[in-house]
């Protein structure tokens, strides 16, 4: 939770105009528009460095199953092998950790 606590800032107006709009009224000062702004930024820069850093530790994995998934695809246009149905060995592998 951010430091602002657990609060609705702006009310939401929907105004019919050639469709479906929503408007936000805007009723808190600039400082608080401020740090609503750090605690998104917060928020989005912790969960993009969680993101990253599951994909570099996954990074050898997530390669082997690129690998799998090119040798599928090539395999399904040259072999007859519609892409997405059947395992190859490639996957097979990718999917028991093996190399």
């Amino acid at each position: 939770m951010s430091d602002l606590g657990p609060l609705t800032f702006g009310k939401k107006e929907e105004q019919i105009f050639l469709g479906r709009e929503i408007a936000q009224h805007r009723d808190y000062s600039e400082a608080t528009a401020i740090q609503i702004d750090e605690e998104v930024k917060k928020m989005v820069s912790a969960g993009y460095a969680t993101a990253k850093g599951i994909l570099s530790e996954n990074r050898e994995t997530l390669i082997r199953i690129a690998k799998a998934l090119i040798e599928r695809e090539s395999a399904g246009r040259h072999g007859g092998q519609v892409a997405g149905r059947g395992a190859g060995p490639a996957a097979d592998q990718a999917a028991a950790g093996e190399d």
